[in-house]
């Protein structure tokens, strides 16, 4: 019998990613399945301590292991922003769009656009010590958004050795090579699931 998480996130794109990729091992439920409504301020200086945040936020709600993840993107010749506040770049409640177009603002003439994702999950038991995963895929910023698949920063991040961007390329492809799906095998050849 697979076992039941609880995914602690409201982001409908990114419950289906983990769906996608841990569904044939593990049962995971939403914050929804389970009528929990704590969204935790992410007060981390890192993606590791926002992602035990959310954990143990839900932990305190449920009794089951929580899987929390905590992403965004880091551009280099933005001194590693937006980062940690990749999600509220331009503003607490900034949409995906005003978050891109302040990205597209801040890298106006600037000619080194490399950036990645990176993905930190963390994988909290009551009374047990966190286990954290992590995955980056590197690529670059384009100077206009292109693609309509995608969510966050996606139509404006082209990942190394493709020519389309991540909202180009939509689900099927981005879910063998993002960020997430990296963390997500690390957790799958971790042994984790065989405990």
């Amino acid at each position: 019998m697979k076992p039941t998480w609880v995914f602690a996130s409201n982001n409908k794109h990114k419950l289906d990613e983990v769906r996608e990729i841990l569904g044939l091992h593990v049962n995971i439920l939403s914050l929804n399945d389970i009528d929990c409504n704590v969204n935790p301020e992410e007060t981390g200086l890192n993606f590791e301590e926002n992602a035990l945040i959310k954990c143990k936020a839900v932990s305190d709600f449920t009794q089951l292991p929580v899987l929390a993840d905590d992403s965004g993107l880091i551009v280099l010749a933005l001194n590693g922003n937006p980062g940690v506040k990749s999600a509220r770049f331009a503003g607490e409640n900034a949409t995906d769009n005003e978050n891109m177009h302040k990205l597209l603002a801040e890298l106006e003439g600037v000619a080194d656009r490399q950036a990645h994702f990176t993905a930190c999950l963390c994988l909290y038991s009551i009374g047990t010590n966190p286990l954290y995963f992590q995955g980056e895929v590197h690529g670059k910023i384009i100077t206009e958004p292109k693609g309509d698949k995608g969510f966050g920063y996606d139509p404006v991040f082209i990942p190394e050795g493709y020519s389309e961007t991540f909202a180009e390329l939509g689900a099927d492809i981005k879910n063998t090579i993002s960020h997430r799906k990296l963390a997500l095998n690390k957790l799958l050849s971790s042994g984790v699931l065989s405990v």
